[in-house]
């Protein structure tokens, strides 16, 4: 395998479940929990940063901010979800480069036609592969031997069925892509088969509601996944966390009687380091 960070933590342990970040905070609570890598989810960008559907409308240069500032927040490796790299295989250079200074330790990088879709929804539409294998050596060659995890994602399935599917991450690994990603598989059948046929390591992504059966990490290592990522459970569990308790206090007019279903204050300070900067403020004489 590979010298990056996440070749050797696949390394170490086989197979790995992770899950998705969207800002600090979610990224300082993955770090305490204790996992060894994490994913910035696209479709978590665009609904937390604007509020918006994930259909193309997150820009290079937002998702660029948002990761230089969770990669900044951590010292766990972040993969970040690059869409289609924004362009032709010169903004793909572009952005592989951008992602490295931000911190990131990889990317997903897709064969979407722009604006592209969440892989779960419909009405997807792909490049032509020979285009799609351009843009990944355009990342391949921005990435010029860094530590940087470059993965070959593809929507054909949906498209252009599984053997062009396989063909396409096939091709993106003979470019110098390090893992393989066929989106969106419907079954376990089709699960096994990509196992079986693509080249690992193979991500599956476990998208609680989507297209693809959510199963545990030692079925999905069985059937040759390595790396399975949980890109939006933390943006579901916060999302209907944050509801339910403004419901109340919409309700009640108080949060008196939620107090279990809130992180603590001091628990908070906790997490985002409160006396850690208050012991550098009292080495500056500013306590």
């Amino acid at each position: 395998m590979g010298n990056t960070r996440i070749h050797h933590i696949l390394d170490e342990v086989g197979s790995i479940a992770f899950p998705g970040v969207y800002d600090t905070l979610s990224a300082k609570l993955v770090q305490r929990a204790g996992f060894p890598m994490a994913f910035i989810s696209g479709y978590c960008v665009a609904a937390t940063a604007i509020g918006e559907p994930d259909l193309g409308l997150v820009t290079q240069t937002e998702i660029v901010e948002r990761a230089r500032r969770i990669c900044g927040s951590v010292s766990v490796p972040i993969i970040v979800d690059a869409d289609t790299g924004y362009g032709n295989p010169l903004n793909v250079h572009r952005t592989v480069t951008e992602l490295i200074a931000a911190g990131a330790a990889g990317c997903f990088l897709e064969d979407q036609q722009w604006p592209k879709k969440c892989g779960h929804m419909r009405g997807k539409k792909v490049i032509e592969r020979g285009e799609y294998v351009h843009k990944l050596r355009a990342a391949v060659d921005a990435r010029a031997g860094r530590d940087f995890f470059i993965v070959a994602r593809t929507d054909a399935l949906a498209v252009l069925g599984m053997d062009e599917a396989v063909a396409r991450v096939t091709a993106g690994r003979e470019a110098g892509a390090d893992a393989s990603f066929i989106e969106a598989p419907l079954d376990e059948e089709q699960l096994a088969e990509i196992g079986r046929r693509a080249p690992a390591p193979n991500v599956a992504n476990m998208l609680e509601g989507g297209r693809t059966p959510i199963l545990p990490r030692e079925r999905l290592a069985e059937l040759g996944f390595q790396l399975v990522v949980y890109p939006l459970a933390a943006l579901f569990a916060a999302a209907k966390a944050i509801e339910a308790v403004y419901a109340k206090l919409r309700r009640d007019g108080t949060t008196l009687g939620a107090e279990a279903a809130l992180m603590p204050f001091a628990r908070l300070n906790e997490v985002i380091g409160v006396e850690a900067k208050y012991g550098l403020a009292e080495r500056f004489g500013v306590g």
